[in-house]
């Protein structure tokens, strides 16, 4: 895990659908640089929301769960359960920029659009460092 220094500043993504709150199963499938989200809503049992990601640099899926959610390192600056955030000014991504110094083409701009979303479900946590959301689906 990284981290979390002064810079770090976590904010709840309200536009996405809200996670159920007992069991969203979040499932991921995950490539070289693309991945998707998909997890039951709260609106009703049969509803899945898809939230694809584009150029994924890194993810975590794992712990904390909702009752150890409090040990998460950007706890203290507002993450919580049951919810969608971005961390702006990531420390996850300033880690990765300086890993990656040792790279012959290295160019600190490279990591300049890369954005780390947080997912905090019922038995586990979804973080990744990616361009953006590229689309948002609500199957039911």
């Amino acid at each position: 895990m990284y981290t979390v220094d002064r810079h770090d500043r976590v904010e709840e993504l309200k536009d996405l659908p809200q996670q159920s709150g007992g069991a969203p199963v979040p499932l991921l499938l995950a490539e070289d640089s693309e991945l998707v989200l998909a997890y039951l809503t709260s609106s009703s049992s049969d509803e899945v929301a898809i939230v694809e990601f584009d150029l994924v640099a890194a993810h975590y899926f794992g712990p904390p769960n909702d009752e150890a959610l409090s040990g998460h390192p950007l706890y203290k600056k507002g993450l919580r359960a049951y919810g969608a955030y971005e961390v702006k000014n990531s420390s996850w991504i300033r880690a990765l920029e300086r890993m990656n110094r040792v790279h012959p083409n290295h160019r600190p701009t490279m990591y300049s659009r890369d954005r780390h979303f947080i997912f905090a479900f019922h038995d586990t946590a979804f973080e990744c460092v990616a361009h953006g959301i590229r689309n948002v689906t609500r199957l039911a």
